[in-house]
């Protein structure tokens, strides 16, 4: 049975390749099957804002990326609440559907998997 992996994105799309590359990894293990879920958290879940203009900061928009997530699979997306709280965002101008966490909850998402990879 193949191993499990949580993805914790935790940059905003526009402040380095991190965002970017926690989407390619998401994209690749779903292409393969991969059981795995990602969670967005800290300045993480601005990649899930929806009124993103990065054409003015000259950055690709990670868009199609994360509307191609359940097209491959990766249909566990997760969120922490008080990161949203604490950057003014809430769950209803999000771009995908997400499972809004506490904080609380987070150790025990972290358990379920067998591998995380944090960016």
């Amino acid at each position: 049975m193949a191993k499990s992996l949580l993805i914790v994105s935790r940059q905003a799309p526009w402040t380095g390749p991190g965002a970017r590359e926690a989407l390619d990894i998401a994209l690749a293990g779903g292409a393969y099957d991969l059981p795995l879920a990602m969670l967005f958290l800290d300045d993480g879940v601005f990649q899930l804002a929806s009124s993103q203009q990065p054409v003015q900061l000259q950055q690709k928009d990670l868009g199609a990326n994360l509307n191609a997530l359940p097209m491959f699979g990766v249909e566990d997306l997760y969120v922490c609440v008080s990161s949203l709280v604490e950057r003014g965002l809430s769950t209803e101008g999000l771009t995908l559907p997400v499972r809004a966490l506490q904080a609380a909850e987070l150790t025990g998402l972290f358990d379920r998997f067998d591998h995380v990879i944090t960016l």
